[in-house]
């Protein structure tokens, strides 16, 4: 992990968890080798929004828009398959795992 992720990961952890610390997950096993099934969001393209930033789903290679997002397409996904591992997608200089069951982000593995 390069020092820019290891400076602003431990930031926006704090930011989204109220910690600096790495909390626990126990979802890592869901972990899979993905291939992204889209270069967008679809639902986002379908609807005729945009999205800030995108979510690759770590589990089936789901890609949805982010919480930022009108539609908010990557925690519905979670919320309809309980796939909760995500990363960013095509977002120059993130690089972190974010779990929605445990709130935890997590640096990358």
């Amino acid at each position: 992990m390069g020092l820019f992720h290891r400076l602003i990961n431990p930031l926006l952890r704090k930011m989204w968890t109220g910690q600096f610390a790495e909390k626990a997950c126990s979802h890592l096993g869901a972990i899979r080798p993905v291939h992204p099934a889209s270069e967008v969001c679809e639902a986002c393209v379908a609807a005729g929004d945009t999205w800030p930033g995108l979510r690759l789903c770590l589990t089936c290679g789901h890609v949805g828009c982010c919480e930022e997002a009108k539609g908010q397409h990557a925690l519905k996904h979670f919320q309809q398959t309980g796939h909760t591992l995500v990363r960013p997608y095509k977002e120059r200089g993130m690089d972190w795992i974010w779990c929605y069951e445990d709130k935890a982000l997590l640096d990358p593995r």
